[in-house]
């Protein structure tokens, strides 16, 4: 039981890095003119990242564009960042405490 936890948790942690390197290039690419936003859909990308898949990276439709052509929102970037970071922090967290708990199951105190 433990390793498909484990397994689930480090999917979750690798589409979560795919997403905050897309979100980098974003902000990167905030005044390359005709560069449009790109995003993971989180959600749907997790449930393929759970059966072994690559998180597609896909094009964000319905954002203002700009005249050059570029539609990036370096404020909506920034807050998808620290959603991803807040997320990847949980995660970690959660994976330190399941790693502490079979610690402890084992005799070793926990100690980390």
């Amino acid at each position: 039981m433990l390793d498909g936890i484990a397994k689930s948790i480090e999917s979750y942690m690798t589409a979560l890095s795919v997403r905050e390197r897309v979100i980098g290039a974003n902000i990167a690419n905030a005044d390359t003119p005709g560069y449009r936003t790109r995003d993971v859909d989180f959600e749907h990308e997790f449930q393929k990242a759970l059966n072994g898949d690559s998180p597609a990276i896909t094009e964000v439709n319905g954002l203002q564009l700009k005249n050059d052509g570029n539609n990036v929102s370096v404020d909506r970037e920034m807050r998808a960042l620290s959603e991803t970071a807040l997320r990847f922090n949980i995660a970690s967290n959660f994976e330190r405490s399941e790693i502490r708990q079979v610690r402890m199951a084992m005799g070793e105190g926990g100690q980390s």
